[in-house]
């Protein structure tokens, strides 16, 4: 349930607190007075796109807060969790939306305006002052039937399984294209190939070469310097290793005399130690080098070819073998291209099997709720005042001689039908309002008032039948008077036994009904402009329901009329909400 909404320094509503409770909340209001921002401001908390313009003039940010009770329930746990929110009795959303950013939070913890519409999917169904029209849309009719069944698992599912065909056809699709232009480039393919294949590069092979190639190129002076080393460290009058020996001769005295120098005594036969490996190393160094003419040549040679495949095949010996690796493919790719297409065709021909029953399966369910929604249309039609209508759910299978879905029995022209991410049905509502007319198209036959009471009736099955605890309608009774809108807000009242229902109206009949009414007021004070809310007591209500009945001017009579009319709607039966449907 919305417990509280608390809005402030949106549009012309500068600070407004208003609380609500079960059952029916009425909302009336003259036209102009707010009561469109006040469901453009619960839209914001519901995660629409907020923009800078709602700010109220002078003010710096807009905050709309909602205050959520009764809402523990598994999937808003789970969605909660992912946010990274942690579940408290009391669900708070808050939405603070400035001329540089939108910020969002639930619980005080900031989060997105994504988690919050997740969230308020499974909290409120808001039906727009202009929705009724969508009706008159067939393609939106389908979604209503799955809403009704409660078809989503199934629907996932074969959507799940239409995705994978769609990727295999895809896939099929594109290699089909490219066949030509692999045949085209295979000969390149194989001239490249053998090219870089002649040479066999390998990824650290250049920088060995470069290397060998230097001390080729510089043996003789590496031969001199490698002796004149040798020569200074052991080789010569007074070398450093002779002169070491000395120095050991010295302190081997020192030490006799005092041992304090020993330690350093060791350091320095250390080195001499050192000073004659490395001698060594020098010594067969020098020995080891040695010009040869023929080997650099051939390390020349192949260094060129590295060049030269580098220069042709992207500036680098890394960049040559991904190209070898990635026209390997490609010619594996126009070498077996017949067998790779007749993979992607079983796999194809799999994945429609598999959409095929699936397919069937949820065209069937939708079969078999028609009739349940026909039914229950037909019920509350009635109970809105249409004269024995006639609503007729029509689930057509869309053939198409190139569709995925084939038929299941067996034939020697099977039948073929369109798959599409929705399935293979195209779903219309078809009425007749009049008696001994048949059925028609809805968007051919139903005036408005019929259409809103057709959406209302919708609503009403589907509210009975889902899990949303708030519904909120911005004037679905446009379009209607007299004696239905008596009618509608019977139903509406008998709605709001299961539901918390807020609701924008200008019938007076539907004002009677309410559990709790609110007026919307707007003022001028100050040159400003501001739209408050305020709850009505038991005779403002009353004043209120005459002033819709009559107008700017309240009469005695409308004032009566008024009375009347609340102590109908108090004495009114109140229908025992229905169980959801099932499919079993």
């Amino acid at each position: 349930m919305l417990r509280s909404l608390h809005i402030r320094d949106f549009a012309l509503i500068e600070d407004l607190k208003v609380s609500f409770g079960p059952g029916l909340n009425i909302i009336t209001g003259e036209t102009g007075a707010g009561k469109s921002i006040l469901i453009g401001a619960l839209k914001m908390i519901l995660g629409e796109r907020a923009l800078k313009d709602v700010i109220r003039v002078g003010a710096e940010k807009s905050v709309i807060e909602g205050v959520f009770d009764h809402v523990d329930s598994e999937d808003i746990r789970a969605l909660l969790s992912a946010a990274e929110v942690e579940w408290q009795p009391l669900l708070v959303v808050r939405r603070e939306i400035s001329a540089s950013q939108s910020r969002a939070f639930i619980n005080d913890t900031p989060t997105t305006a994504t988690a919050l519409r997740d969230v308020a999917d499974h909290l409120i169904d808001l039906h727009g002052q202009h929705e009724h029209q969508s009706l008159l849309r067939t393609e939106t009719h389908v979604d209503l039937l799955d809403n009704f069944g409660n078809l989503s698992d199934t629907l996932d599912e074969y959507s799940r399984a239409f995705k994978k065909a769609q990727n295999v056809s895809n896939e099929l699709e594109r290699m089909s294209r490219r066949k030509g232009v692999l045949a085209e480039r295979r000969e390149l393919f194989e001239y490249q190939i053998a090219e870089i294949d002649r040479v066999g590069p390998v990824a650290d092979e250049e920088a060995k070469l470069q290397r060998e190639q230097e001390v080729l190129e510089n043996t003789e002076r590496l031969s001199e310097l490698a002796a004149r080393l040798h020569e200074t460290l052991y080789d010569s009058d007074g070398s450093v290793y002779e002169r070491l020996g000395e120095a050991m001769r010295d302190f081997a005295d020192l030490i006799r005399i005092d041992r304090e120098l020993e330690t350093t005594f060791s350091e320095i036969e250390s080195a001499k130690v050192v000073v004659d490996e490395v001698s060594r190393t020098l010594s067969n160094y020098a020995s080891s080098l040695e010009f040869d003419a023929e080997r650099l040549e051939v390390v020349r040679e192949r260094l060129s070819e590295y060049q030269g495949l580098a220069k042709k095949y992207g500036g680098s010996v890394e960049a040559v073998i991904e190209h070898r690796t990635r026209i390997g493919r490609e010619h594996e790719t126009a070498t077996n291209f017949d067998a790779a297409i007749e993979r992607l065709e079983k796999a194809m021909e799999e994945s429609c099997a598999s959409l095929t029953e699936l397919a069937f399966r949820l065209s069937d369910e939708r079969v078999a709720n028609a009739t349940k929604v026909q039914n229950a249309v037909v019920s509350e039609l009635s109970s809105l005042g249409i004269r024995k209508p006639e609503f007729e759910v029509q689930v057509e299978r869309v053939e198409d001689k190139d569709g995925w879905v084939w038929s299941r029995w067996e034939s020697s022209a099977p039948v073929k039908y369109r798959a599409s991410a929705r399935g293979i049905d195209r779903v219309e509502f078809l009425i007749s309002t009049n008696v001994g007319e048949s059925v028609k198209p809805l968007a051919k036959v139903a005036s408005g008032g019929e259409v809103s009471r057709i959406m209302l009736a919708l609503k009403t099955i589907l509210a009975k039948s889902d899990a949303f605890p708030i519904l909120v309608f911005d004037e679905i009774d446009a379009g209607i008077s007299g004696a239905i809108s008596q009618k509608v807000g019977e139903s509406l009242r008998d709605l709001a036994v299961g539901h918390q229902i807020l609701c924008i109206t200008h019938l007076p009949q539907v004002a009677a009904m309410a559990d709790l009414h609110f007026v919307v007021e707007k003022t001028v004070a100050g040159q400003r402009t501001r739209t408050s809310i305020r709850r009505l007591g038991d005779k403002e209500r009353t004043e209120e329901v005459a002033s819709l009945m009559s107008g700017a001017e309240i009469t005695e009579a409308s004032l009566q009329s008024a009375r009347e009319l609340m102590e109908i709607a108090s004495r009114a039966d109140v229908k025992e909400p229905v169980k959801q449907v099932s499919n079993s």
